[in-house]
């Protein structure tokens, strides 16, 4: 008796730890519902709005997703093993699963999961599940052939939900097609050197385009985790009108 109720107390703690890891969920006031985003881990974000799940770049294992809905809609903003993770694709139910993928992605994909995806390039629009998803340029600058992130090959994303214009920014530097963005309700924002921009950057693009919400996400670069809560300073000095959300994207799973 004793035994159990010791294994009991182990168990219920080592799930509370488990929880613990993963950064707690967002709410956003939307129609139909609201939207939980949930930060998982560097550029992986799950949103949850009227019953739809959709995975942003999912990365991590699949113990990453762990208690999360399987998912409905699946984007993916590159090649990179951070954005693009077979191993992790695999790890998950894509049974209802529709991925929405620049086509260099679909090129790396395994067949079963190419079945799955509709192709979406620089300038392109969809509408999945009743939601309206454009892709937009990410790329490095200066720009050049060999550069990490060159312009065409991957897609930041503009989704809709209930209402909320949701901007995700895949990596990429301070571009034009960024700064010139209209009424953003949610942003995600990468700020990670030498792949894409530092802190000053980061925000000095925010500050122009002047989203109501924005993330700081993908901000481990060579050098460790970014400034966020100097990015959050900038932004807040230059315009207290922009919620900075600072959130855990680097839990341990």
């Amino acid at each position: 008796m004793k035994l159990n109720f010791i294994l009991l107390i182990f168990f219920s703690l080592a799930t509370l730890v488990s929880e613990a890891q993963r950064p707690a969920s967002d709410g956003v006031k939307a129609k139909q519902t609201d939207i939980s985003i949930q930060p998982i881990l560097h550029g992986t974000v799950v949103f949850t709005w009227n019953n739809k799940v959709i995975y942003a770049d999912p990365y991590g294992g699949g113990k990453a997703f762990e208690g999360i809905a399987a998912p409905d809609l699946i984007l993916i903003t590159d090649i990179h093993g951070d954005h693009l993770n077979v191993e992790t694709l695999k790890a998950l139910d894509l049974s209802k699963a529709v991925l929405v993928i620049p086509q260099a992605v679909a090129n790396q994909l395994p067949e079963d999961m190419k079945a799955k995806a509709v192709i979406l390039n620089n300038g392109a629009s969809t509408t999945q599940l009743g939601i309206s998803i454009s892709a937009i340029p990410m790329y490095n600058l200066p720009e050049s052939p060999d550069s990490r992130h060159t312009k065409g090959r991957g897609n930041g994303y503009i989704m809709n939900l209930g209402g909320k214009t949701i901007y995700l920014s895949g990596d990429t530097s301070d571009i034009p097609e960024m700064r010139s963005l209209k009424n953003i309700d949610i942003a995600f924002v990468c700020m990670n050197l030498p792949f894409t921009m530092d802190i000053n950057q980061a925000a000095s693009a925010v500050l122009e385009f002047k989203p109501t919400i924005v993330y700081p996400y993908h901000y481990r670069g060579q050098g460790g985790l970014s400034d966020v809560e100097g990015f959050k300073k900038i932004v807040q000095d230059g315009n207290k009108k922009i919620d900075v959300r600072v959130r855990n994207w680097y839990p341990t799973y």
